[in-house]
């Protein structure tokens, strides 16, 4: 394991994550950050976009690979690894996991209650990705390019446009929960 992801652990560790009860009628989803360096060294986040599809509401966002937590997974964790691997073609079972991020839930009205956990995890380099019908492309992001200053942009979802706080990633919009994963993250790794 490299020095940044030692470091990256202990910063996680320092700290539990929140979590949070969707309710009896709520489901849970897990994404993964998944951190590689690029050929200088620097470490860079896997981000997605989304495949276009009719009557998706996040049709065409960037996200993180992930999604609901299914009868198969024992553990939040176990759909992470499960859902990266369905998504981008990457087995996170030999990766590090470097920690566990707080829990989230979207701040738009989503029925049922849906909670989302994060988990980070440190892979050597960067692989080559066999993507499935739900992604349309890979986005290996800089970490520096996430620290970027936050603007407003206009987003659709569903029937409705909405202003919010955002960073433009490879001439696409970042926002909602993934930004707010990835400033969680930031956040808890401070200025490494």
């Amino acid at each position: 394991m490299t020095a940044a992801f030692q470091d990256l652990r202990r910063a996680l560790a320092a700290r539990a994550p929140t979590l949070f009860d969707p309710g009896p009628e709520g489901a849970f989803a897990a994404v993964a950050l998944v951190l590689a360096p690029n050929a200088r060294g620097e470490l860079e986040a896997l981000l997605i976009q989304r495949a276009r599809r009719e009557g998706d509401p996040w049709s065409g966002h960037v996200g993180l690979p992930g999604g609901r937590r299914q009868e198969v997974d024992l553990e939040l964790f176990d759909t992470a690894v499960r859902e990266t691997r369905e998504e981008v073609g990457l087995g996170l079972e030999q990766a590090a996991l470097l920690g566990q991020l707080d829990d989230l839930a979207p701040t738009t009205r989503v029925r049922p209650r849906l909670v989302v956990r994060p988990f980070a995890f440190g892979i050597a380099a960067q692989p080559a990705l066999a993507l499935n019908h739900e992604v349309e492309r890979p986005l290996w992001t800089p970490l520096a390019a996430l620290r970027a200053e936050r603007r407003t942009s206009r987003v659709r979802v569903r029937d409705a446009e909405l202003d919010v706080p955002s960073l433009q990633v490879e001439g696409l919009v970042l926002w909602g929960m993934t930004l707010r994963i990835l400033d969680g993250f930031l956040a808890r790794w401070g200025t490494s």
